[in-house]
């Protein structure tokens, strides 16, 4: 009789300590299992968890020193970080980072359309925050910068000319 008692008993003070150390683990050990390719594809994802997440961590890049990523940036290339203003920078250097990582372990054909459209979500997000006014200047460069990287893989194609069409539209007064 002591025996079946104790075999429920030792079975639930096991689940309940199994419990507690899952709840006391924090979230970078717990991502330690993960491999660079699976938080990579977490972190280029077209929505605001996605980049709100590789944000995050490029901000605290210790607990991911062991996947060796590449942090580098020339932002957007030989284009305009802040086209007329617009903050553009760390889109850039978020379209940067999956295309240098995903090089880096050879799967960038299979993501680079993937990482595109991630970059002009980022980019439209950043021309949200702007009022209604600026918004479709915004937006117009937002697409041409999109368009350049998903056609040339690079900002690079981005003409002054594009600029000054953007810069268009912009309310005047």
């Amino acid at each position: 009789m002591a025996q079946s008692k104790t075999v429920p008993m030792l079975r639930r003070i096991a689940l309940v300590l199994t419990l507690v150390i899952a709840a006391l683990i924090p979230a970078g050990i717990a991502n330690a299992a993960d491999s660079k390719a699976t938080v990579l594809a977490r972190w280029t994802q077209p929505t605001a968890a996605s980049t709100n997440e590789w944000n995050a961590a490029r901000n605290n890049r210790a607990p991911w020193a062991s996947y060796g990523f590449d942090w580098s940036t020339d932002y957007c290339s030989s284009s305009p970080d802040n086209p007329l203003g617009f903050n553009f920078d760390t889109s850039c250097w978020h379209h940067d980072f999956g295309y240098r990582n995903y090089k880096a372990i050879g799967a960038f054909p299979a993501n680079k359309d993937r990482v595109d459209s991630m970059f002009y979500a980022d980019l439209q997000r950043v021309c949200a925050t702007y009022s209604s006014g600026w918004q479709p200047a915004c937006n117009a460069l937002a697409w041409t910068y999109y368009q350049a990287v998903h056609v040339f893989g690079s900002v690079a194609a981005v003409k002054q000319d594009d600029i000054d069409k953007a810069a268009k539209m912009l309310p005047r007064g």
